[in-house]
């Protein structure tokens, strides 16, 4: 961690406390005996999506399935593939018969650019959180969750604006730079079905994925709240469709 990120984030203390209810419950689902600290102990140590995000994309498979949301589950950003597992764990546990698409370059992040509003810091990270297609594969074998799951690596633009998938009812968006949470939404919003569910995990930490969220709701009229998930995460579930034209 650069020394001016680390000033930056050791003075904000909601996101010091944020760190330390993260901490406490991670310590005690180590421990706990119920499903998802279950699942939670097979992923953590692939993963960089603490465990109260990991949650909530558990509990946001069992709404989708509750709610009988059409479409699959889509996951944009898998580096080591933990949070991917957790999404296969739970789709498999609740039968679900959701295919689950994973998009990745495999190669760590791609650069910010100058749409991003922290890119002196920022720029430091290119390249990092890189999970190799064929280990996330074998964590998957392993896991034996790899059946209905479609691995497509590339970078987002080359990859979503034309991905066969065609209905969402989950969207997991770990993309952490403004282009790449723009591309994401730009291509796949339209996808998800009304009631479904998009979940962001650094809108709190780069603002470059907040910005990206807030510049697509403004372009086109959506006025969706934001459910906080943690310091961090957020919610969207979609509502409407955006306003073309």
């Amino acid at each position: 961690m650069e020394f001016k990120e680390f000033v930056r984030r050791a003075s904000n203390v909601p996101f010091q406390l944020s760190r330390g209810r993260n901490f406490f419950w991670a310590c005690w689902r180590s421990i706990a005996q119920n499903e998802f600290s279950h699942f939670y102990r097979k992923v953590h140590g692939y993963t960089y999506c603490c465990n109260t995000r990991l949650k909530a994309l558990y509990d946001a498979v069992h709404e989708i399935e509750v709610q009988k949301i059409k479409g699959d589950v889509v996951e944009c950003g898998t580096a080591r593939g933990g949070s991917a597992a957790l999404l296969g764990l739970t789709l498999k546990t609740v039968g679900s018969e959701r295919s689950l698409w994973l998009f990745d370059s495999y190669e760590g992040i791609p650069a910010p650019t100058q749409n991003d509003p922290d890119l002196e810091i920022a720029q430091h990270y290119t390249g990092d959180f890189q999970g190799e297609l064929g280990q996330v594969k074998a964590l998957f074998s392993r896991l034996e969750i790899g059946e209905r799951t479609e691995f497509v690596k590339g970078l987002f633009d080359e990859t979503l604006p034309t991905a066969k998938v065609e209905q969402i009812a989950l969207l997991h968006v770990d993309g952490d730079w403004y282009d790449s949470i723009m591309i994401t939404l730009e291509s796949l919003y339209d996808r998800v079905s009304i009631g479904g569910i998009i979940q962001f995990d650094d809108y709190g930490y780069w603002e470059g994925t907040s910005k990206a969220v807030h510049d697509f709701m403004d372009k086109y009229g959506l006025d969706d709240p934001l459910v906080v998930v943690d310091y961090e995460g957020r919610q969207w579930v979609k509502t409407r469709e955006r306003e073309v034209g």
